[in-house]
Parts: structure tokens; C-alpha cells; sequence
């Protein structure tokens, strides 16, 4: 499912336009990305937690030349699916 069809989807069940549906979808990732761009986490009860966690520097291999190289450190984006939602994947 791509985006559009996500905004469809959502106008569909909530009963709104397709307009104020991608308004609504948009406004939700926009504050999602601004809470994480704060190092919060956002739980969202019954679909999952996203949450930063950061990845130490480390030591890597450059395929190519075999050449060792220091990969730097970064903080990236996880997400834990909750009950709910693994529940109906099952």
C-alpha cells in the first residue's frame, strides 16, 4: 500500500474527503518526525512505539578493496510493532 492508497483507505472509514484525509495523515507524520527529531518516543496504543536509539561507531570492511573503514556513528528510527497489530498479522 502506497501513500494515496493509505489516504483512500482513510477517507473511506473516517468518512472524510480525500483532501482532509491527507491533511490528517500528513499532520500525523509531520508531529510523529518532530517528536522524534526531539528524542521522544511516540507510543501509539495498539499499533507500536516508535522510537530514536543511536548506533555506536564501528569498524567495517570495504568490499571492493577489503580496506577496514570506520563506519561513524548515527542515530536511527525503530519501530515496535504493538499487541494489537501482530495480532492481526498473525
Amino acid at each position: 500500500m502506497n501513500k494515496t492508497e493509505l489516504v483512500n483507505a482513510i477517507a473511506e472509514k473516517a468518512q472524510l474527503s480525500k483532501a482532509d484525509a491527507k491533511k490528517a495523515l500528513d499532520a500525523a507524520i509531520e508531529a510523529i518526525g518532530e517528536a522524534l527529531e526531539k528524542d521522544d518516543k511516540v507510543a501509539l496504543i495498539g499499533f507500536g512505539t516508535f522510537a530514536v536509539s543511536e548506533k555506536p561507531a564501528r569498524q567495517g570492511i570495504n568490499p571492493r578493496t577489503k580496506e577496514t573503514i570506520e563506519i561513524a556513528a548515527r542515530k536511527v528510527v525503530k519501530f515496535k510493532a504493538g499487541a494489537e497489530l501482530t495480532a492481526k498479522v498473525k
